[in-house]
């Protein structure tokens, strides 16, 4: 299939996702000048971090790995590829970045997987900074399954942050680097024009 038509495709399909999307639940009202941090794993880090380097209030967002499971019988689960995201809550509220890893990042109904990317590395994830984090994640995923908003149950797992490894140079701005290259431009190319069609007003002026 031509790359082109399978953008179009990819994209109408998610848009008609994020129209039946409710919004996420209230948090507190952030102070100005704060700055807040959020850990989420989608899948590869790449696409994730283009996505939300591309969102209003995002101050810098960082590839790496974060997460061991409970030991299994080919040992504990690897860490996950996630984004440590640090923004400005004044400008854009944590249940907004929710809000865009549910709807364009990823597929939070895959199981330890991310399209052609298989492996608990893949793994939906939220890694929580507090409390108030921890609720908002845990009541948008209630509200998001209770609409029907996805055909199957988000398998997206909810668990405290504990600390994140940086990931090497070479993956930091991959997508920025590297946009004609082949997985690029299948997997992140789509989410782009995806979030750009459904989200614009959360984009970063160019």
């Amino acid at each position: 299939m031509p790359r082109e038509l399978y953008v179009v495709i990819v994209t109408a399909l998610w848009l008609s996702i994020a129209q039946q999307f409710p919004p996420p639940p209230d948090e507190p009202k952030a102070n100005r000048g704060a700055e807040a941090t959020a850990v989420l794993a989608g899948g590869c880090f790449w696409g994730v971090e283009a996505i939300f380097e591309r969102v209003n209030g995002v101050k810098d967002v960082v590839s790496g790995f974060a997460g061991r499971g409970a030991p299994g019988p080919l040992g504990p689960m690897p860490q996950a590829e996630v984004v440590r995201i640090t923004f400005d809550p004044t400008k854009v509220s944590y249940g907004t970045l929710l809000e865009v890893f549910f709807a364009v990042a990823h597929d939070p109904t895959q199981l330890n997987r991310q399209g052609p990317d298989i492996g608990p590395e893949y793994r939906s994830s939220i890694f929580y900074m507090d409390e108030d984090q921890r609720r908002i994640a845990e009541a948008y995923i209630r509200r998001l399954d209770n609409a029907s908003v996805f055909p199957k149950k988000i398998v997206t797992t909810v668990v405290a942050f504990d600390k994140f490894l940086q990931a090497g140079v070479e993956h930091q701005n991959f997508v920025a680097r590297n946009p004609t290259a082949p997985y690029v431009q299948y997997n992140d190319v789509p989410k782009l024009a995806h979030l750009e069609k459904a989200f614009p007003q959360l984009l970063k002026p160019r």
